[in-house]
C-alpha cells in the first residue's frame, strides 16, 4: 500500500490532500483521467481525499481486467474458490474495526453503527461459503428410455455493482459475495461521496488469495455508470440507490441485454395500534427515524397513529429526542454520540429544504433540527433530529423521500386508514405495525402492499439467507438482494439431454419430433 495512506486506505497526495485509487489487476491503479471530487470528513466539513473519476479508457481497462479474471477464476474448482471465500470471511472477522473507523471518517455515522453495517453484510459472506449447495444443478436418471436429463448453474461473467453512499461497505457486500463464489468477477463502482471502503474490500480479497482482476474498484461518476450499463461484457447491474436512478439503471442496462437488480427509495410507515406498548414504539420509532442520521432505505419515515394515541406518543417520542447526543461518529475520549452528521452540507440543505416544505403546508414542527450545530464542529454536516406533527398527506414532505432525521405524524380513526395510506403510496420497501393483537398483525402482513414487514419490529432487514427487496417503485428488475435470489440472478441454468447408446443397438432414423417414453 502506498506510504500516504489515510485510515489504512491507499493514495498518493497531492498538495497535502491524498488522491484515491481505482483497484485494476489487483493493485491500486493511479488514475489519468484528471478529473476528481472532494470526499469530506462530514463532522469537521474538511476534505480528506480526493477521488479520482474514470474517463473511458480507464473503464474500458477495468472492464478487460474483469473478463481476464472470470476466465480465470470460472475454471476454478468448487473447492478452491470455496477456500478463498472462507480467507476472506476470516480476514473481515479479524479486521473489521478498521472498515468501521473508515466509515465512520467519510460517511459520518457513529462507530457501533459502522460496525452493525458490517455485521449485516458479513452476513451475507457466511451465506456465501457454503455456496456449493446453492449453485447445485438437478439430476433426472432415465427421465426417457436411456436418456438422462440434468441441469447446471454456471456464472454469468464480468458483472457490476453501483452502490449508494449511506453503507458503503454493507450495500456491496449484499451482492459480491455471491457473485464472486458463484464464479463471477466483479466491478464494483463505489459513491464518490465515501470510496475507501471499496478499496480496503479490494485489498482484503488481495490477502484472501483472490485472482487478480476477479474483484475490481472503478471509481467514478455518472460516466463509469453509464459505462457498465452499456458494456456488451458486463453482463448484469447490480444498484442501491434512488428511485429515480434506479429507473434509469433498469432501463438502460435492460435496453443493453443485462440482467438487473435495482433497487430504490422509500418512504417507510410505521401503523401504530392503540393496544400497542408506547414506551416500546417511542423507543422504536426514534431508533428507526434517527439512527444512521436517517440515512437508510429502512428508516421509518411516517408514524401513523391510530387515535387516541397521537398526543401521548408525540409526547413521548420529544422526550427522547431531547436526551439524544449528536456529534462526530468518531466519538471523544470513547465516547460516542447517538447520531452523527449528515454526508454532505448539500444533502443536509435539502433535507432542511423538507422541513421547510412541510412547515409552509401546514404542519406542526414539534422538534426543529434546522440550523443545528455541535459546539467545536461548527462547519459540519449535522442535522438535527426533527419530529412533525399534522402534516398534509398532500405534501410533498410526506410523499417524497427524504433521506434524514425527520420523522412526521399522521393521525388516522382506524387500521384500515392507516393501511389505505401505506397502500396508496408510490414505494412499497419497508413497514412496521406495533400491536399486541395477533390478529391484526397477521391482517396486516397480508393485506398490505409492501416488500418487507415487521410486527413489532421497525426495521425489517430480512437475514442473508431470505432476500432484501420492496415492491412498487422500491424495487426494478428481475431479482431482490442476497438469499436464494442472489445465487438464481448470478448464475444461469444449462439443461443437458443425455443418451449413451448401447452400440449392439442403434435407434435408427426417426424424421419426427423426439417423443418420451
Amino acid at each position: 500500500m502506498s506510504t500516504t495512506q489515510t485510515a489504512s486506505v491507499g493514495g498518493h497526495a497531492t498538495a497535502g490532500i491524498p488522491v484515491l485509487t481505482h483497484w485494476i489487476d489487483g493493485a491500486e491503479r493511479l488514475s489519468t483521467s484528471g478529473r476528481t471530487a472532494s470526499v469530506y470528513n462530514p463532522a469537521t466539513g474538511a476534505v480528506r481525499a480526493e477521488v479520482p473519476l474514470a474517463d473511458q479508457a480507464e473503464i474500458d481497462e477495468a472492464i478487460a481486467s474483469a473478463q481476464r479474471g472470470f476466465l480465470l477464476w470460472s475454471r476454478y474448482s468448487i473447492a478452491k474458490r470455496q477456500t478463498v471465500m472462507f480467507a476472506f470471511r476470516e480476514l473481515l472477522n479479524s479486521r473489521k474495526g478498521e472498515l468501521a473507523r473508515i466509515i465512520t471518517a467519510e460517511h459520518g455515522k457513529v462507530g457501533s453503527d459502522a460496525m452493525g453495517e458490517i455485521l449485516r453484510g458479513q452476513e451475507v459472506v457466511e451465506l456465501a461459503t457454503g455456496f456449493p449447495h446453492l449453485i447445485k444443478g438437478a439430476f433426472s436418471e432415465n427421465a426417457s428410455t436411456g436418456i438422462d436429463v440434468y441441469s447446471l448453474k454456471q456464472p454469468l461473467g464480468v458483472v457490476g455493482v453501483i452502490s449508494p453512499f449511506n453503507f458503503p461497505a454493507m450495500v456491496p457486500m449484499w451482492f459480491f459475495p455471491i457473485a464472486i463464489a458463484a464464479g463471477n468477477s466483479v466491478i464494483l463502482k463505489p459513491s464518490e461521496k465515501d470510496p475507501s471502503a471499496a478499496l480496503w474490500l479490494a485489498q482484503l480479497w488481495k490477502e484472501a488469495g483472490l485472482p487478480d482482476g476477479v474483484f475490481t474498484v472503478l471509481q467514478g461518476d455518472k460516466l463509469a455508470v453509464d459505462g457498465l450499463l452499456t458494456s456488451p461484457i458486463v453482463q448484469s447491474i447490480s444498484f442501491v440507490g434512488s428511485t429515480p436512478i434506479a429507473q434509469y439503471i433498469y432501463e438502460t442496462a435492460s435496453r443493453h441485454g443485462k440482467r438487473v437488480q435495482a433497487l430504490g427509495g422509500a418512504k417507510n410507515h410505521m401503523l401504530v395500534l392503540p393496544d400497542a406498548d408506547l414506551d416500546l414504539v417511542a423507543d422504536q420509532a426514534v431508533n428507526a427515524g434517527y439512527g444512521a442520521a436517517g440515512e437508510r432505505c429502512m428508516a421509518i419515515s411516517v408514524v401513523l397513529a391510530v387515535e387516541p394515541v397521537a398526543d401521548e406518543l408525540i409526547e413521548k417520542i420529544a422526550e427522547r429526542i431531547a436526551g439524544l447526543r449528536i456529534g462526530d461518529g468518531a466519538g471523544v475520549d470513547g465516547v460516542e454520540p447517538d447520531m452523527g452528521p449528515l454526508i454532505t452540507g448539500a444533502h443536509r440543505d435539502k433535507v432542511s429544504s423538507y422541513v421547510d416544505i412541510a412547515e409552509a403546508d401546514g404542519a406542526k414542527i414539534v422538534v426543529d433540527g434546522r440550523g443545528f450545530a455541535v459546539e467545536g464542529l461548527e462547519d459540519g454536516f449535522f442535522f438535527g433530529p426533527t419530529l412533525i406533527d399534522e402534516i398534509p398527506t398532500t405534501s410533498r414532505a410526506y410523499q417524497e423521500e427524504i433521506f434524514g432525521p425527520v420523522l412526521s405524524v399522521v393521525r388516522v380513526a382506524s387500521y384500515d386508514e392507516g393501511l389505505d395510506l401505506i397502500n396508496s403510496g408510490q414505494f412499497g420497501n419497508g413497514t412496521a405495525i406495533f400491536t399486541n393483537d395477533g390478529g391484526a398483525a397477521r391482517r396486516f402482513q397480508n393485506e398490505v402492499q409492501v416488500g418487507m414487514i415487521g410486527i413489532n419490529v421497525p426495521i425489517p432487514v430480512p437475514v442473508a439467507y431470505h432476500s432484501f427487496g420492496g415492491w412498487k417503485q422500491s424495487l426494478f428488475g428481475d431479482a431482490k438482494a442476497y438469499g436464494v435470489h442472489g445465487f438464481d440472478f448470478f448464475t444461469r441454468e444449462k439443461a443437458v439431454t443425455s443418451r449413451w447408446l448401447d452400440p449392439a443397438s442403434h435407434g435408427g432414423i426417426n424424421l419426427g419430433f423426439p417423443q418420451n417414453d
